[in-house]
């Protein structure tokens, strides 16, 4: 059979593919008595008044993809003093330390996603994680981490992470992998969050997964 005879059953078979892996919606929640500011790559982002809800969807396959909250924003050229992304509402990129992270990548090998809370850029509101589908588990991180944070890492209107603050390879793992392990710090944020990154080597009990095809609700304030 010749390749213009077999070219409409190639896209016929990739049409059904990817008709069949659904986009992953995705519940931006403020329970916080606060406003925060809603940020999310991709995603953009959006103003959250204490009490509601932001909702959109993230296509099949993304990676490397975040969720974070904002604090104490003023758009007229000041930014936000946590989380600020180039001074904008809708964020095009990552956003500045301290901010606690919700992390995803979608439709990943066997079927999965992978998901997880990251400490790795500091702290600066509390976060639940959790699906609204599928079966698996959610994960939080919801401690007074900015009330208690060390002197050396506190930041306004958050908690540093030490790598932030020392820029070193006991604290970045920037040496590569098995260079640098748990430290009095990363120890600080992983007994009050077990479930989330301490320092960016800590894989083994700080990522986790659902099946491909689950939609998830992100709060702050859970």
């Amino acid at each position: 059979m010749s390749l213009i005879n077999t070219l409409p059953h190639i896209l016929l078979s990739l049409t059904l593919f990817f008709t069949t892996i659904h986009a992953a919606t995705f519940d931006v929640v403020n329970q916080c008595t606060y406003t925060v500011w809603a940020a999310a790559s991709p995603g953009g982002g959006r103003r959250l008044d204490s009490g509601q809800t932001w909702t959109f969807d993230v296509a099949p396959g993304t990676t490397m993809a975040r969720i974070w909250g904002r604090t104490n924003c003023n758009f007229d050229g000041n930014g936000c003093e946590t989380g600020d992304c180039n001074k904008a509402l809708e964020c095009q990129g990552w956003g500045s330390p301290p901010n606690t992270l919700a992390e995803f990548a979608l439709n990943q090998a066997n079927n999965l996603d992978y998901l997880d809370i990251s400490l790795v850029d500091g702290f600066n509101i509390p976060i639940d994680f959790s699906p609204t589908t599928g079966d698996c588990r959610g994960i939080r991180c919801a401690a007074d981490i900015n009330g208690q944070c060390p002197d050396q890492l506190r930041a306004p209107g958050g908690c540093n992470n030490p790598c932030t603050v020392f820029k070193t390879n006991q604290y970045c793992c920037t040496d590569g992998p098995g260079s640098c392990g748990p430290t009095d710090f990363s120890k600080f944020f992983k007994d009050r969050c077990p479930d989330a990154y301490s320092y960016p080597q800590d894989d083994q009990t700080s990522t986790f997964t659902c099946p491909s095809g689950t939609n998830y609700k992100v709060t702050f304030c859970p």
